[in-house]
């Protein structure tokens, strides 16, 4: 079997929705989790669309919030596939608000979702590749390749196993912390 390409734009979503009342926090302002959920939402819709499967939040990468979600006004959210790998993909999602009354529009934040596709059985399953065809698609896929390498090293870091103290004790010298280590010192 011959290994499937799509492009990005066949698996792009924009959604855009009036924000309530409802949707406020105790500020007036709209909810942080409500954006994430519908962060979730066109994530989900967009992996979907691109492979062809149900699929799953697998992690959320930086979110955020640049400038407040006002009730009253629209947000737009747009999703596109910015990398594939075997059965996961990184969606890039981008979170405008519009002031209905002036136009004035506002970046509200960018985030990436990996998502991961499932069968009926829950198991995971191949992706579709996709095509590149233009610079900023290219510098998309390189930035999600780096992010993932970066990750596993910091991960890998600051596990039980590898963390040094002595390394990083120095560096929380000019932080606000106060660190008391004399009950656990022999």
């Amino acid at each position: 079997m011959s290994q499937i390409f799509k492009t990005i734009q066949e698996s792009q979503v924009s959604i855009t929705e009036l924000m309530l009342p409802s949707h406020s926090n105790f500020s007036g302002k709209v909810h942080g989790g409500h954006i994430l959920n519908l962060m979730d939402q066109i994530a989900f819709a967009c992996a979907s669309k691109h492979s062809g499967h149900y699929c799953v939040t697998a992690s959320v990468n930086k979110v955020n919030f640049l400038n407040p979600v006002e009730v009253g006004e629209l947000i737009t959210l747009k999703a596109s596939i910015n990398y594939t790998g075997r059965t996961s993909m990184v969606v890039g999602l981008r979170v405008e608000s519009e002031n209905i009354r002036t136009g004035e529009v506002k970046h509200c934040n960018s985030s990436y979702f990996t998502m991961v596709a499932k069968d009926e059985k829950g198991n995971s399953v191949p992706v579709p590749g996709i095509i590149l065809s233009n610079e900023e698609e290219v510098r998309r896929f390189a930035r999600s390749v780096t992010r993932q390498q970066e990750g596993r090293h910091r991960s890998s870091r600051f596990s039980r196993k590898n963390f040094k103290l002595k390394e990083h004790i120095e560096l929380l010298e000019r932080q606000n912390v106060k660190v008391d280590l004399t009950d656990t010192i022999s």
